[in-house]
């Protein structure tokens, strides 16, 4: 279910191909209800966290116009009835172009592959990606419908790119619609903001979750769901790359050396670090967990200081403990700076390649500076 922009999990066929998408079926209705009543937006705006669905919605959206679901009346694909929901058979004409990417009335946008053939995207979506966007939208549908445009990943437009997309916007030629798949949506235009409707889409509630856990990791342990599901918050994109990085292992071990916080084992913390360091998959795991945790923890703190309660909140062995143990060790404000420190820390490793091991190393290091001084 996560996009390009979401960088799709291993295992995951991916939003063009999958037919099914739970968890949503309010954001449906609300989408086959605005369709019915004739008022549908050429343009939508489908917000919310990375890899819970948001471009799986989209495209069921597209398949559902290209295939006459905008019609309405006697003359639409489903008559006077307003369908119960996006869903099409894979064996729909439409379906298998659209999974094909040949589909002549759809167009998707996202970011492109680096110069270079290495096959990694680009970081950003350019001008060129969206120059003749406005010409596309304007072009009489081939197969007498409509024009669809998905851009998966909007916040990752640079500037040029937007204010392209924008003129788009401001005059949109008639039977064209357009989806902007977006997981932080302030760092859209404000001006492309307000002429969107916006549909912003949950995190998955842990029960759905569950399922799609169920059927996308078959192989993993009835015992090990459990805690995959805490760390994915809501989101089977998140939870699928955890369990192709060992994510949930590595966390675990990340608990067991920050409970012991300031008197580390220095042989079992290098044998994290070394782990880590070694090990692409490992090391990106580490840098999304380490400070993903100790705002996790920082949150416990900030909702226990107003009387609320950490139900539901632990689903790691020790995980409890570990937090409770640094809370009392230090005051918020001193957590908020380590959390600081070490994203920055990270982004760093990443951004100019610092040494991957040292980076692992000075992240505790600066967890056990704060919790000694109790």
């Amino acid at each position: 279910m996560a996009s390009a922009s979401e960088d799709v999990a291993a295992g995951d066929p991916g939003p063009r191909l999958t037919a099914d998408l739970l968890g949503h079926e309010a954001a449906e209705r609300e989408i086959l209800e605005t369709c019915a009543s004739g008022r549908a937006a050429h343009a939508w705006l489908i917000s919310g966290p990375r890899g819970i669905g948001k471009a799986t919605l989209a495209f069921r959206f597209a398949r559902f116009a290209l295939a006459g679901g905008l019609e309405g009346g006697e003359g639409g694909l489903f008559g006077d009835l307003t369908p119960a929901s996006l869903a099409m058979d894979p064996a729909h004409p439409v379906f298998r172009r659209v999974a094909a990417g040949s589909h002549g009335d759809l167009r998707v946008i996202e970011r492109g592959l680096a110069e270079g053939g290495n096959g990694r995207r680009r970081g950003e979506i350019v001008i060129g990606d969206v120059r003749d966007l406005g010409g596309f939208m304007r072009m009489t549908p081939s197969e007498g419908g409509w024009r669809v445009v998905i851009v998966d990943g909007a916040e990752d437009m640079n500037r040029n790119a937007a204010n392209a997309l924008l003129k788009g916007l401001e005059e949109p030629p008639g039977r064209a619609l357009l989806l902007l798949v977006s997981h932080n949506p302030a760092r859209l235009l404000p001006t492309i903001r307000s002429r969107c409707r916006r549909l912003a889409l949950r995190p998955l509630e842990p029960a759905v979750l569950a399922t799609l856990i169920e059927r996308s990791l078959p192989e993993l342990a009835e015992a090990e769901r459990p805690g995959l599901i805490g760390l994915a918050e809501g989101s089977i994109g998140r939870a699928m790359d955890l369990a192709a990085m060992g994510g949930l292992a590595l966390c675990r071990e990340m608990i067991g050396l920050l409970a012991t916080a300031p008197a580390f084992d220095v042989a079992r913390l290098h044998g994290f670090a070394d782990q880590a360091a070694r090990d692409d998959r490992a090391f990106t795991a580490t840098a999304g967990l380490f400070p993903w945790w100790l705002a996790r923890m920082i949150r416990r703190g900030a909702v226990a200081g107003v009387g609320g309660t950490e139900e539901g909140m632990w689903t790691i062995p020790g995980e409890s403990a570990a937090s409770g143990r640094l809370l009392a060790a230090a005051t918020l404000d001193r957590w908020v700076e380590v959390w600081e420190k070490v994203t920055t820390l990270f982004a760093r490793a990443e951004a100019v390649h610092l040494d991957r091991k040292q980076t692992v190393l000075a992240a505790f290091h600066a967890v056990a500076l704060v919790a000694g001084r109790s």
